[in-house]
């Protein structure tokens, strides 16, 4: 039977192996020309990643969490984790919220587009389940967070909050138009990079320099970054399909008779 170092063991290598794919592949969609080969290809593989590593990110959390000083021996003697506690509230409850965060944003993205011909289906039961259980897995991130003084875990906790309202809007939204299904695309799949990253970046760091998994400047730097690429992104394609709406207007001939007469 294996015991429950080792079993952290092999899922941290699973996670590692799907989420490296997932870094990278992230950004071959996000700089390549929309709609080509390449970036369905690319696409349709970190989606497939991400909710890999998401599911296996849950069982870590709840490998952490059934024994949070046996799978993170290491930290024992560091003057920053040397509460059981805080160990199952960082590594376990807030990596739980992370996990339950990245399959979220990876399904909604999949679905949106998936489900272009019939948004009705985007309000199937298991994406109406995920929107509960990153609903529950938020809140508890700010509860365990105000329990163990831990500013920054009911911060974090609030991407998911919004990120359940917006998801909702859209699935609820009667007759979304094509634009509002891209934005949501962009939304959602960038929103999982920026989780994956935040874990690679605060939970990996902790292997190399602990202190840092607590540093909210190290958390920052994916959330602003994406946000900065969500906002870009969704603006480029308001712009383009403005353009394309009026170089349509322009050549249609009742909307040009139009124009002249108000001429």
């Amino acid at each position: 039977m294996l015991s429950t170092l080792t079993l952290f063991k092999v899922l941290v290598a699973l996670h590692i192996c799907s989420g490296s794919v997932g870094l990278v592949s992230f950004w071959i969609p996000i700089a390549g020309k929309k709609g080509a080969v390449a970036h369905r290809r690319f696409g349709t593989l970190f989606i497939n990643t991400m909710l890999v590593t998401g599911i296996v990110a849950v069982a870590i959390a709840l490998t952490t969490l059934s024994d949070p000083i046996g799978t993170h021996p290491h930290l024992v003697d560091h003057e920053l984790f040397n509460d059981r506690r805080l160990i199952g509230g960082i590594f376990g409850w807030m990596m739980l919220y992370l996990a339950t965060l990245t399959v979220n944003l990876a399904w909604q993205g999949k679905l949106c587009i998936q489900n272009r011909n019939d948004h009705f289906k985007n309000r199937a039961w298991h994406n109406l389940l995920l929107q509960l259980l990153l609903t529950i897995a938020a809140a508890n991130c700010v509860w365990q967070g105000w329990r163990l003084n831990q500013p920054m875990m009911m911060g974090i906790a609030m991407v998911g909050f919004a990120t359940v309202a917006t998801n909702l809007w859209f699935i609820y939204k009667p007759r979304p138009t094509a634009l509002d299904r891209v934005k949501e695309h962009i939304k959602s799949l960038v929103g999982a990079g920026i989780s994956v990253y935040t874990a690679f970046f605060a939970f990996g760091a902790v292997r190399l320099m602990p202190e840092l998994a607590l540093t909210p400047g190290l958390w920052a730097v994916p959330l602003v970054t994406g946000l900065g690429l969500i906002i870009w992104h969704q603006r480029v394609v308001t712009l383009q399909t403005r353009a394309r709406s009026g170089r349509a207007s322009a050549g249609h001939p009742v909307v040009q008779s139009r124009q002249q007469r108000t001429a």
